[in-house]
């Protein structure tokens, strides 16, 4: 039996916040890939057969009990309050970092689902989680992906697949929604507790630790949603359920990053209204902000938290154009800047150009190739002198400003295009690409000759991929 020292903090709140639950393993179950990198970091000793035997649930350890945690949430726009890990169950914390595997079946959360991830899903949360990461943006992470032989029906029939996921905290804005609904104050307190002692244990001892609580996430979730605009990273799905109150990424479903830039592009086939649409992103994280509020009110003053949360766009927007500001070579952003980089979101609309190309073609100075890729080359020559023109104002030299420009602006992003790529590369039994992909997920600014193609505009024929959130 294996000691891994798995320890489970999240039991101690009351059993209603959660369920002990049984493994459902699947078939011939073979690793797929492994982060090496996340291992290490995480201190976890195991070969590969045994990793294999832990993401199937068949791994015998000390003192093991998986549970699935309890939620409520909004799902575009409206209240569902019996939520929970249908699919996931928490394996327990090491040094502080709770391990979860999503698709080992059937939990008290499942409604009528078989508790089950496809392959294809597996593998774009694996690698997008470690891309997200690799570009400095807060999120859960992915530790290894198990490929099987179990199938299930979603459009189609699908190999099943596990893959286990890393996080500090999974308390969602939706735990705090299911708190809520319980009507007894003291089991929000309880969570409250719970999550500062987890996340921000400075608030401890504070006499308003829960208003400072609220406060620490706003603040947290405004540095994710301007990271999230300036990477042109579109979730798909930010329901209350699928906001983590540590301001990290979590859940990766229906997401995008931004091919040919378009403000209001909507990577999720579900969101028909466009609810989550690239640009509404901020204005949405400051809606469900506000949901939060209602579930702390009972045991905080709403009132500042309210004002607090309403002052999330302008505070937003502060650290948005300072993050633009980088990726263009700014030392500092003037007022003035504001209005050239505005002028380049419209321009870069109109004349179709590569969201990520664009910028890294900047750090380059390969003007020529971005009036290449333009649909209109005078309307994008006239915007790339403003800028010209804007450069000669910074005094830094132009070598330490294109240096710092490229470790700013990735060459590298995971578009819809690559993942599907690496899923049909894997769905013919090979598995160099995924590998391949994970190492350009973690270091996105680096050279990868032999992936050169993926640093180019995506083709137009395989652009627009959009998922739904099935998988």
């Amino acid at each position: 039996m294996k000691d891994l020292g798995l320890t489970y903090p999240y039991k101690k709140l009351d059993p209603i916040f959660y369920n002990d639950e049984v493994t459902i393993p699947l078939k011939n179950p073979k690793l797929l890939s492994k982060n090496q990198q996340l291992i290490n970091e995480i201190g976890l000793e195991l070969n590969d057969d045994e990793l294999t035997l832990l993401l199937n649930g068949k791994l015998e350890i000390k003192d093991f009990t998986p549970y699935a945690g309890a939620y409520s949430g909004h799902q575009f726009g409206y209240f569902t309050p019996n939520l929970g890990d249908g699919r996931a169950l928490n394996f327990g914390s090491i040094n502080g970092i709770h391990l979860q595997t999503k698709g080992l079946g059937v939990t008290k959360y499942s409604r009528y689902a078989d508790g089950r991830a496809v392959l294809r899903s597996s593998i774009r949360e694996y690698l997008l989680s470690e891309a997200m990461n690799g570009l400095g943006i807060p999120t859960t992470r992915a530790l290894a992906l198990i490929g099987s032989d179990t199938t299930v029906y979603r459009d189609k029939t699908e190999k099943c697949a596990v893959v286990m996921r890393t996080s500090p905290s999974w308390i969602r804005f939706g735990s705090f929604e299911f708190a809520r609904i319980q009507h007894n104050v003291e089991l929000s307190k309880q969570l409250a507790d719970f999550v500062i002692e987890e996340s921000f244990p400075d608030l401890k001892k504070l006499s308003n630790k829960y208003e400072e609580l609220f406060f620490r996430v706003v603040d947290k979730t405004i540095t994710l949603m301007a990271l999230w605009q300036s990477v042109g990273f579109m979730h798909g799905v930010m329901n209350s359920d699928n906001m983590n109150i540590a301001g990290l990424t979590i859940d990766y479903g229906p997401f995008a990053f931004m091919e040919e830039f378009q403000k209001d592009y909507v990577c999720n086939h579900s969101d028909k209204e466009g609810r989550y649409a690239f640009s509404n992103q901020p204005f949405i994280a400051r809606w469900n902000l506000l949901v939060l509020a209602e579930s702390f009110k009972k045991f905080a003053n709403h009132e500042l938290l309210e004002n607090y949360a309403n002052k999330f766009i302008p505070r937003f927007k502060d650290q948005y154009f300072a993050i633009m500001g980088k990726k263009l070579g700014f030392n500092s952003v003037q007022s003035d800047d504001r209005e050239l980089i505005l002028e380049m979101f419209d321009i870069l609309e109109i004349c179709k150009i590569d969201y990520t190309v664009f910028f890294y073609y900047l750090s380059c100075e390969n003007y020529d190739g971005i009036i290449l890729m333009s649909e209109n080359s005078e309307m994008i020559k006239m915007w790339l002198d403003k800028y010209q023109k804007r450069l000669e104002f910074e005094t830094v030299l132009k070598s330490d400003r294109l240096f710092k420009m490229k470790k700013t602006n990735p060459k590298y992003v995971l578009k819809n295009y690559i993942l599907q790529d690496v899923i049909a590369d894997i769905e013919n039994g090979n598995t160099e690409l995924l590998n391949d992909i994970l190492a350009i997920a973690q270091d996105p600014y680096s050279e990868y000759p032999k992936y050169e193609k993926y640093a180019l505009p995506t083709p137009k024929n395989l652009a627009g991929f959009i998922c739904s959130c099935s998988s």
